[in-house]
C-alpha cells in the first residue's frame, strides 16, 4: 500500500562569517557541534557512520552520515529517537552546502522528507533558532546559553 504522506522541505541560506573550513569544523567536531545545537554529540565523518545529538535532554537527533565532500558538502539521514514519533530516527535527509563567499561562506541548507506542514514549520523554527546559533558560534562568538535548554530543565 502506498503513503499518501505528503513530504515537506523547508530551505535556508545564510551567511557565515567565517570561512568554510571553519564552518565545517562545526558541523561535524562533536565539542563544536554541542556549542551551537545541544548538550553532547556523536559524530562518525564516513559514509554510513553515524551521527547522534542530544539538542535537549528529551530530544535526541539521529541518523547516518549519507555524503561528506569535505568542507564543501554533508549530507546527512535525520530524525529523533524519542519524542517525536513522526520523524523517526533517519527518516529524513538534511543538506549542508558550504560556498566561499568573500572572506565568508555561504551556507544552503536543506531537510526533505518532512511529513507535512506541521512537522515542516515545526522544524523550520528549530533550524532558524539553531543556525542563527551556529553563524555566531563558527564566526568566533559566543552563541551563550541555548534558552531552549534552559526551558527544558
Amino acid at each position: 500500500m502506498e503513503s499518501t504522506t505528503e513530504r515537506v522541505a523547508i530551505t535556508r541560506e545564510l551567511e557565515i562569517d567565517a570561512s568554510p573550513e571553519t564552518v565545517w569544523e562545526f558541523l561535524v567536531d562533536p565539542e563544536k557541534i554541542a556549542r551551537w545545537k545541544g548538550t553532547a554529540a556523536t559524530f562518525d565523518p564516513r559514509p554510513g557512520g553515524r551521527h547522534r545529538t542530544e539538542v535537549i535532554p528529551t530530544h535526541v537527533a539521529a541518523g547516518e552520515v549519507i555524503e561528506i565532500d569535505p568542507p564543501r558538502r554533508l549530507v546527512l539521514s535525520w530524525g529523533w529517537e524519542s519524542g517525536e514519533a513522526a520523524v523517526p530516527a533517519g527518516s529524513t535527509t538534511i543538506e549542508y552546502e558550504l560556498l566561499p563567499e568573500g572572506a565568508g561562506t555561504r551556507l544552503l541548507f536543506t531537510h526533505r522528507d518532512l511529513p507535512g506542514k506541521e512537522a515542516a514549520d515545526s522544524h523550520a523554527t528549530g533550524w532558524d533558532h539553531y543556525h542563527e546559533r551556529l553563524a555566531v558560534a563558527a564566526a568566533g562568538g559566543d552563541p551563550g546559553p541555548d534558552p531552549w535548554l534552559e526551558r527544558s530543565e
